[in-house]
């Protein structure tokens, strides 16, 4: 079986597909078989590859259901790691990615907004927690800006809920933006811009977690 991991969070526009298409490359790249799956109804990664113009690293497929965890095994039999990116304000599929997960990252961006919303994803990842006792879970610090200590200041902001918060921050930059209009990754930008090398440090981090 494949390890999954899923990107949630019940706020809307913190980053999860940038996150999810990226995490996603940057292990394929070290020659894994992904797979993709956009479980959010907007369906922004599966845009995201219908704007390429060479076929991506990995397929994506478009599963926004609450039976995930059902039909995941099925779709996941050929790949090592599956990467779901999760919709907003939609608990019945959240629900689903969670018990289909043996990762979840919640990214956070630096506000305390961000902070204050995040109760609604723990609320369901403690829910889950009854009949998934060994998920691994964990904060992302998503768009912080360089050069400024808010992100720090969010990190023991979160520090009050009983998840960690991993070490690899990732920053708010205008590649980003620029690599998604053209359905194309940073790594395709310039493999060595300092949002690659985050990426690669977050791709890192997170397969450490994994069971």
């Amino acid at each position: 079986m494949p390890k999954v991991i899923a990107i949630l969070n019940q706020k809307g526009g913190v980053g999860k597909t940038t996150l999810a298409v990226h995490v996603a490359t940057a292990i394929a790249r070290k020659k894994r078989r992904v797979l993709l799956v956009d479980a959010d109804p907007q369906g922004s990664a599966l845009d995201w590859a219908a704007a390429r113009r060479d076929e991506p690293l990995f397929p994506v497929v478009g599963l926004p259901k609450s039976s995930i965890h059902k039909e995941l095994p099925g779709l996941a039999t050929n790949y090592e790691i599956v990467i779901i990116d999760g919709p907003p304000r939609v608990y019945d599929v959240a629900r689903s990615a969670i018990m289909a997960s043996d990762l979840v990252l919640v990214p956070v961006q630096p506000s305390p907004y961000d902070v204050w919303a995040a109760k609604e994803i723990i609320d369901l990842l403690n829910e889950a927690a009854v009949y998934k006792p060994a998920l691994q879970k964990a904060f992302i610090i998503n768009r912080k800006i360089v050069n400024t200590a808010i992100g720090r200041d969010v990190a023991d902001a979160l520090s009050a809920y009983p998840i960690p918060v991993l070490e690899t921050s990732v920053c708010q930059r205008v590649a980003f933006a620029e690599s998604a209009t053209q359905g194309l990754t940073v790594y395709e930008l310039d493999p060595e811009m300092l949002a690659a090398q985050e990426m690669n440090q977050l791709a890192d981090e997170v397969q450490r977690l994994l069971p």
